[in-house]
């Protein structure tokens, strides 16, 4: 059926379009073909052409509206590129537009532009996501196929690309967009079955077009030019004439044959000086024009309906990546070598990513736009799945490589849509004695050196905002130290070509210190004196400065030894990035927006007063933000057997949560679909990065999880049993590699400990025993059996590390039987109680400990924090991971203990209050952390 209502055989469209046109073959117009006289007037013989146009522009009128009905956010937008001078065309273009509700929006390049010009235009509107068609109006010196098919087929509304044509050629009506210069000659032709139709002065793709659609209505073409030989015996036996350009004067009237069909394509306006035939021919010269603007629009509306269309989920078509596992295992980076991935940009197609949606780095990274959250907001999320994990040794137990063995075996062996969601590693780690956290064996993210080392860049930024708001506390204090309240007040606002002005930033502050003024002349000199000084206690500053590398020497510091700096000298020290309040902002926030006012609350010292100090009064909240601006979004990857992986954000578990980012998490649950899994890692045991994922990272985002993965091993459970000391980079005692049945058996104290804080949160537990070569069938099966006798949903023995996802198939079945059980999920404490209680809480129902008991310093950081308005946060322990105390060395599951809290910390940006346990964590966050 084309455009103007009416069926022809061999045109059938393909089945799948929505709306009024979506199950014909849409039509367009490219308006430099079209004479601007003839758009202007159509004369008696075009009457018919008018009730066609009427027909087609009411339908796409109609069909417009039922689009912005159905999807109220989107505006239908046309661009033209014009580059003459003649702008009736623009004028008829605005008239069909307002008069079908269609938004143009005309680029009037000048006279004389280049080719090369146009392309540029061309290639920027392409790339305009609220750009749905694409229209060129230029000389006819302009139109090569450089300038043509520079234009993107799906925008393509005069449908003159190769692409366009070459579907039309094929057949493939639905998913083609056909000049419509052409579709409107069809339209005025009826029965041309038989027929011979002659085509004057017509070529290129309005040319190639008319050839093929005519062809299958059965007539017989034949296309020439006004010089070609034989002219007057093709005329004469013509049925149709079809003229693109105007009739010469040398060729007389009388060689067409009376009762001729003429059509005209012509550029020109052919008056009764030029007319083709006597009153009997059939004339319906000057007709094509406004009704192939019409057939533009009715393309419009093909073109918004297919964008529309391509905004919402798409399934995924996943090629995975075949393993080969060898025995013995190699290396890690051995393994990730032998492999081969897939270019990002082919994984981003395949799980529904557009190409505006992804920003490459190299060939296996790349980053992922924000938003593609806005376009898939009413996409169901899938299955959210956190995999945490018992008491550990200081060797790990694999939760990552138990994350990775999990999606592979979900995605790659049973054809379930998963994502990982995993934190970036740290330098000092890497470097350090525990290596990377890119998983390890046959189940881990590749290239794993790529994953470990600098990945896109993101602690470097977070480095680079850290740094420079330390830099911005020393330099503000050593200003107001040595200035006048006068002398820092013009260097604050400043005058700007004879103006002095308040920024957004510095009116924000002024109502923070109580004057509503917006006049910078009209401040009294008490005044200038609160709105320019901050008085700085340089005793009470909390931030420091950070570096990614374990650098043991930078643990205390001394700065302002220069001359430079008038003596005004401080102890300081260096921590290590990942510990600054900027990465847990990152894996918290929920937006761009929401980040920038995360960073402005960052209480960086107190005031002489006893006031907090933030970012924002020093005025580099932008500064920051734009630093981050990149870092924000999540990083894609994939594991070995081809599976997608976002990495993104790397906060420690012990004075941040452990988790990786909110945003990374989002995105995956809407890219997986409502039957997909994602799977995120939380820190250390159970007792801290599950226990701050439920309580402070699901409270940020909103998210309810629906399982969680208990990661166990042998090797960890004779540890709790009573086994000996279990030390990085020292060979393990014999009991850790025989058979040893009642070590295990003890050890299962700690297991099933972990499993009741899960349960605590109402979330069914499936324990992921993560199998050694050196463990026993007996030892397993053990573990398991008593996994599911306290409580767990199931237990399974995993072999992912040696034989990729299929040594984990069993472990994704049990996960997907877990994910349909009632979830009952809530909340440890209520954000309401004051902020005591909520540590004692977490110490009496986590840790398992007797009560707390609070140092003089730790009770009053806590009573100023509730002073301040900061009493609402939730609590984030720093706290030992190696002992569900806060001893490290007690083992199992401790008993009758009182959690001693030396110190309460804040981080505000972040959202959360960080009581620092014991004596031993007070730098918990420096550079000797991470080895």
């Amino acid at each position: 059926m084309l455009a103007g209502g009416r069926k022809r055989k061999g045109m059938r469209a393909k089945k799948g379009g929505k709306g009024e046109g979506g199950s014909r073959l849409s039509t367009a117009l490219p308006l430099a073909l079209l004479p601007a006289k003839e758009l202007l007037a159509e004369p008696a013989g075009g009457m018919r052409s008018a009730a066609l146009r009427c027909k087609i522009t009411e339908k796409a009128k109609k069909s417009l509206a039922s689009l912005k009905r159905e999807n109220p956010r989107v505006e239908p937008t046309l661009a033209i590129i014009q580059a003459h001078n003649d702008h009736s065309i623009q004028d008829i273009n605005k008239n069909f537009a307002k008069e079908i509700g269609l938004h143009v929006i005309h680029i009037c390049l000048p006279e004389g532009s280049s080719k090369d010009e146009i392309v540029n235009e061309i290639l920027r509107l392409n790339e305009d996501p609220n750009v749905q068609g694409l229209a060129l109006d230029l000389p006819e010196s302009l139109y090569s196929s450089k300038v043509l098919n520079a234009v993107k087929p799906e925008k393509d509304v005069d449908g003159l690309s190769s692409v366009n044509l070459g579907r039309l050629v094929h057949g493939d009506a639905y998913n083609c967009l056909v000049p419509p210069t052409a579709c409107a000659v069809m339209e005025l032709l009826e029965d041309l079955g038989g027929k011979t139709v002659l085509l004057v002065g017509i070529s290129g793709a309005v040319g190639a077009a008319l050839q093929c659609m005519l062809q299958r209505e059965g007539a017989v073409t034949v296309s020439c030019q006004w010089k070609a030989p034989q002219l007057q015996t093709k005329l004469h036996h013509a049925d149709v004439v079809v003229v693109g350009s105007t009739k010469p004067d040398d060729v007389p009237v009388s060689w067409i044959k009376p009762g001729t069909t003429i059509i005209s394509c012509s550029r020109d306006l052919l008056s009764e000086k030029h007319n083709y035939g006597a009153p009997d021919h059939q004339a319906a010269e000057n007709a094509v024009g406004s009704l192939a603007v019409a057939m533009r629009m009715q393309n419009m509306v093909k073109t918004t309906e297919q964008w529309i269309q391509s905004q919402q989920y798409r399934k995924w078509n996943l090629r995975c990546l075949k393993l080969q596992p060898l025995s013995p295992v190699p290396s890690d980076i051995e393994i990730s070598r032998a492999q081969s991935p897939k270019a990002v940009d082919v994984l981003a197609k395949e799980i529904g990513l557009l190409t505006d949606e992804i920003e490459i780095y190299g060939q296996t990274k790349a980053k992922v736009r924000l938003s593609l959250l806005e376009r898939l907001k009413d996409q169901p999320d899938g299955k959210y799945v956190l995999v945490a994990g018992i008491t550990p040794t200081p060797l790990g137990e694999g939760k990552s490589t138990v994350t990775i063995g999990l999606v592979q075996a979900l995605t790659a062996h049973l054809n379930i849509n998963s994502f990982a969601c995993l934190r970036q590693p740290s330098q000092g780690p890497t470097f350090g004695v525990k290596g990377g956290a890119a998983g390890g064996g046959y189940a881990q993210v590749i290239p794993m050196e790529e994953f470990n080392l600098h990945l896109t860049g993101d602690i470097h930024a977070i480095t680079a905002a850290n740094n420079l708001l330390a830099a911005a506390i020393d330099a503000r204090i050593l200003h107001e130290n040595t200035q006048s309240d006068k002398a820092l007040y013009n260097r604050l606002v400043p005058v700007v070509n004879g103006v002095r002005g308040f920024s957004a930033i510095q009116l924000a502050r002024l109502r923070r210190v109580g004057i509503n003024k917006t006049d910078p002349g009209t401040l009294t000199e008490e005044e200038v004196s609160r709105f320019a000084r901050l008085d700085i206690d340089p005793s009470t500053i909390t931030w420091q400065r950070v570096v990614d590398t374990n650098d043991r020497f930078l643990r205390k510091i001394t700065v302002g030894q220069a001359n430079t700096e008038k003596g005004f000298f401080r102890q300081a020290q260096f921590d290590i990035a990942v510990a600054s309040e900027i990465m847990a902002i990152l894996a918290l926030t929920t937006s761009l927006q929401d980040m920038k006012e995360r960073l402005g609350k960052m209480v960086v010292a107190n005031d002489k007063k006893g006031e907090p100090v933030t970012a924002e009064d020093l005025g580099v909240t932008g500064a920051l933000a734009v630093l981050m601006k990149d870092a924000i979004k999540p990083t894609l990857m994939q594991t070995l057997e081809g599976t997608p992986v976002f990495v993104h954000a790397g906060p420690f578990a012990n004075i941040a949560h452990g988790n990786s980012s909110v945003l990374a998490d989002k995105i995956a649950l809407k890219l997986v679909g409502e039957t997909g899994f994602v799977v995120t890692e939380a820190g250390f045991g159970a007792d801290i990065g599950m226990e701050k994922f439920f309580n402070i990272k699901c409270r940020a985002s909103g998210l309810v999880p629906s399982v969680v993965v208990l990661v166990a091993t042998v090797r960890a459970l004779k540890m709790h049993g009573g086994g000996p000391n279990v030390t990085a980079g020292a060979p393990l005692k014999k009991e850790y590699t025989e058979e040893n049945l009642q070590l295990v058996a003890d050890g299962c104290c700690n297991l099933q400990k972990q499993i009741q804080i899960a349960q605590l949160f109402g979330v069914p537990v499936v324990v992921a025993l993560n199998v050694f070569k050196t463990d026993s069938v007996a030892e397993v099966d053990l573990v398991c059996k008593i996994a599911k006798q306290s409580g767990a949903f199931d237990a399974v023995p995993c072999n992912h590390w040696s034989a990729g996802g299929g040594g984990a198939v069993k472990l994704a079945q049990a996960v997907e039987k877990a994910a349909r059980q009632k979830n009952s999920f809530k909340y440890l404490y209520s954000l309401e109680l004051p902020i005591v209680e909520k540590i004692r809480i977490i110490a009496q129902k986590v840790y398992g400990a007797q009560d707390i008991e609070l140092s003089p310093a730790a009770q009053s950081q806590v009573d100023r924090y509730t002073r301040q308005g900061f009493g609402n946060l939730p609590i984030c322990m720093a706290k030992t991971h190696l002992s569900l105390s806060h001893q490290p060395e007690r083992k199992g599951v401790p008993t009758g203990f009182i959690l001693p809290v030396s110190d309460v910390r804040a981080s505000i940006g972040a959202g959360f209050i960080y009581p620092l346990v014991g004596t031993n964590l007070t730098c918990s966050h420096n550079l000797n952390t991470s080895s």
